[in-house]
């Protein structure tokens, strides 16, 4: 890369800033596409299999999804585009995710109509490597970006908001909902803090409540994506496929406060100071 850097700089300097800024702009968008590889593939083969896996093959679509999702995570792991430390916190994120599930699915929030063996209950086992797939972006990101912070919180608020969040998902379909106390003590405890992130050679930053949202979006268009290709459904697509209400980027905003926590756990354990500052 140093020698397109090289070519780079020299085309500034003869056609202005706006040659460096695209490279910049490439380089950027290549490393979101390295980050959401796992994502990506996951909802790639949603869309493949929606539309042209066979009704009547021998293993069930459901089963095929998990085991392509299982060796997607292995060829990662074999070619080092993941390191261990990231596939243990990847397999975190699909045990809290499948726990989710079950209750979820339990309580009719949404349902996976089509049969399946490899299964929890109403929930098949590919469903969190979903869950998975946003861990991995956070995880990956966070390296290739050399993610690095000011402003932030400690580690103990941060890690009991995002308790309180993954209870709140159980205990609201019983409780009064306390969604709007947890928005506004994320938008208290991250007000000031900004994520630091390397595209080329500089760090440059943003908010990091704004990433929080950006993230979430993506989610959200790609859980339209899932329930589109019918992977699985919610209540008012049963009879016909309609948008993902946009209600639903709040919950992501929420799950993206549990993913940050989990994977600014795993930078703590390697005793990284880019996690307290800048």
């Amino acid at each position: 890369m140093r020698w397109l850097d090289r070519w780079v700089a020299h085309q500034a300097s003869r056609r202005g800033r706006w040659a460096a800024f695209a490279y910049e702009f490439l380089c950027f968008g290549l490393k979101q596409a390295a980050a959401c590889l796992f994502g990506g593939l996951m909802v790639a083969l949603l869309l493949a299999t929606w539309r042209w896996y066979p009704a009547d093959a021998p293993l069930a679509r459901y089963d095929f999804l998990t085991l392509a999702a299982l060796g997607i995570q292995l060829a990662l792991l074999a070619s080092r585009l993941e390191s261990p430390r990231e596939a243990r916190v990847i397999a975190l994120f699909h045990l809290v995710g499948t726990l989710m599930e079950l209750f979820k699915t339990a309580v009719g929030s949404w349902a996976y109509p089509e049969p399946s063996l490899l299964r929890l209950g109403g929930v098949p086992l590919f469903s969190g490597f979903m869950y998975a797939a946003v861990g991995s972006y956070i995880a990956r990101a966070w390296r290739l970006f050399d993610f690095r912070f000011s402003g932030h919180p400690g580690f103990v608020p941060a890690a009991v908001l995002a308790l309180g969040i993954y209870l709140n998902f159980f205990s609201h379909h019983y409780l009064p909902d306390a969604r709007v106390l947890l928005f506004v003590a994320l938008a208290w405890l991250f007000r000031r803090t900004w994520v630091h992130y390397r595209v080329r050679r500089v760090h440059r930053r943003m908010p990091l409540l704004l990433g929080f949202v950006l993230v979430a979006l993506f989610i959200w268009l790609a859980e339209n994506v899932g329930t589109f290709s019918r992977a699985w459904l919610y209540p008012a697509q049963r009879h016909g496929w309609s948008m993902v209400p946009l209600s639903k980027l709040g919950s992501w905003l929420l799950l993206m406060v549990i993913s940050y926590a989990m994977v600014w756990a795993l930078h703590r354990r390697r005793g990284s100071a880019r996690g307290d500052q800048a």
